[in-house]
């Protein structure tokens, strides 16, 4: 954290009172919070016990488990007792640790963001944390000030004195807080249409067959998995397979509905008095997260294809001064999977807009930039119907059909992908805002400011080379790189000049016809 200062306290004064306002201490509460994090590891510990019959292997890795968990709470514990924090008129303080102990400081003008994140346990007792970011990118100043375990009362208060005396962007003059969204219910049917899901089954299997590894434990050999090969074990591979692949996507559904349920239930987007924003939701985890207008750099709506097949969409922020982008994408988004109408209407809303910028009819690349998404797709097909062909000739002919099937079917996927994806390109300038789109399985729509843009990055490949294209990617100050793909070199170079003029021109040699 930037600008860390040492504040003594005066001797004989309690708490460093005596040199400005009383230091504070965090809610004696926290410390039923940091026991109940042995119950988990505890319950683990006997029902594996329990089923394992206290094998030997289990028992040692679970105790090293439970032992590893007091250690946490031991350390927790301590922070309870050594953190002291306080608001001056000038900056905010904080100060931990026994051992090892840490003095810090931030001034009000450097605070960037003030968030509130409540976890089920601190739920539970009444308690939350609130995090004091200053948008600094290096190792060690992108830590945030966090006061994790005060009372949710003392957490609001707090957060409004923070941002009253930060100061924030301009002033809206309205007298009251303004809601730009709020949950709809309705928009649950969105939520199975977001394929991690799927990935997240897969995860979970892989991470639970580890587990038991590990323990020495082989889940084939479990009662539960025996009574299943018994039951099914003749059944076709087919049907098997089938059965498989439904199951799976059940369960993908299902943990991405209940997912969404817990990040986006009681979620409210309001416009500020001050001029910024704040997004409230969670169910399990409650969060409210804090971006200054000023900060604002444009919107970008995402649509990945099943839920872009449906009419939906979710809007993101893209906001400078929040530490690294990865921290952008985190924190910045706007809005769940909605319809795409409501996702625009919220988008011209944020950038006080009347039609969002993301809506205009963009400018569509050149042919040559289909030709690669052909090719590049047909080097994905080629080298899975060789390995399917090779094995064919070597181990079964029944692999030398499947490789024929691979490619006459495989064909047409490609074709159809590489169109989707040709047809997602588009850039284009409008007012304030230079727009890019791009992308098959996502497909990314992003408005950014023009005088947010600071420099161009230009690539080239040896085959854009030969068709005469170029990615051509603005930047800006800590937000990130948004990317033209595959245009054409005049058109690119002419994008550049008429969205942020002159930037480019320095670099730019112009040969004179004839």
């Amino acid at each position: 954290m930037s600008n860390d200062t040492e504040q003594r306290p005066a001797a004989g004064t309690s708490d460093g009172a005596a040199d400005g306002p009383r230091w504070s201490r965090l809610s004696p509460r926290l410390l039923w919070v940091n026991l109940s994090m042995l119950a988990g590891p505890l319950a683990l510990f006997a029902v594996t016990v329990a089923l394992t019959g206290a094998n030997l292997q289990a028992v040692i890795s679970l105790g090293s488990l439970v032992i590893t968990f007091l250690v946490i709470t031991g350390i927790s514990t301590m922070r309870l007792l050594t953190t002291r924090f306080r608001v001056t008129d000038e900056r905010v303080e904080l100060r931990s640790g026994l051992l090892f102990r840490s003095r810090r400081s931030v001034p009000f003008d450097r605070i960037r963001n003030v968030d509130i994140e409540a976890k089920p346990m601190h739920r539970l007792f009444g308690l939350t944390s609130l995090r004091i970011g200053t948008g600094e990118q290096t190792a060690a100043s992108s830590r945030k000030l966090s006061l994790d375990g005060i009372t949710r009362r003392d957490a609001r208060q707090l957060r409004r004195l923070l941002i009253d005396r930060r100061g924030s962007g301009r002033v809206t003059g309205q007298d009251a807080d303004v809601t730009i969204a709020e949950m709809d219910w309705a928009w649950l049917r969105y939520a199975p249409l977001t394929v991690w899901g799927v990935g997240s089954v897969f995860a979970g299997v892989g991470t639970v067959y580890r587990i038991l590894h590990e323990m020495k434990v082989d889940p084939l050999e479990l009662g539960i998995v025996k009574d299943v090969e018994d039951r099914f074990g003749s059944v076709p591979l087919w049907f098997g397979i089938l059965v498989t692949v439904v199951i799976t996507a059940l369960l993908g559904a299902a943990i991405s509905t209940a997912t969404f349920v817990d990040a986006w239930t009681n979620y409210r987007l309001e416009r500020e008095q001050d001029g910024g924003f704040r997004i409230r939701r969670g169910l399990l985890i409650s969060r409210s997260v804090s971006i200054e207008e000023r900060r604002l750099r444009g919107v970008e709506l995402a649509e990945p294809m099943l839920l872009r097949w449906a009419g939906g969409a979710s809007l993101s922020a893209i906001a400078s001064g929040l530490s690294n982008t990865d921290e952008n994408r985190s924190r910045c988004s706007l809005t769940p999977p909605v319809p795409r109408d409501e996702a625009l209407r919220v988008a011209s809303d944020v950038l006080a807009e009347e039609q969002s910028p993301t809506q205009m009819k963009l400018v569509p690349h050149t042919r040559a930039a289909l030709r690669r998404r052909i090719n590049r797709g047909l080097m994905v097909l080629a080298p899975v119907v060789a390995l399917l062909l090779g094995l064919g000739l070597w181990l079964t002919p029944v692999l030398v059909h499947t490789a024929w099937i691979t490619a006459l079917v495989g064909l047409p996927v490609v074709i159809a992908f590489a169109n989707d994806a040709y047809r997602a390109l588009g850039h284009g300038v409008r007012d304030r805002y230079l727009v890019v789109r791009a992308g098959t399985f996502t497909r990314r729509t992003v408005a950014l400011q023009r005088d947010g843009v600071i420099g161009w990055n230009i690539s080239r490949s040896y085959f854009q080379r030969r068709n005469g294209l170029l990615t051509i990617g603005a930047t800006t100050a800590g937000v990130g790189c948004y990317k033209v793909r595959d245009v054409s070199v005049g058109v690119g170079l002419a994008y550049a000049e008429e969205a942020v003029p002159q930037l480019l021109a320095p670099f730019i040699e112009r040969v004179p016809r004839g």
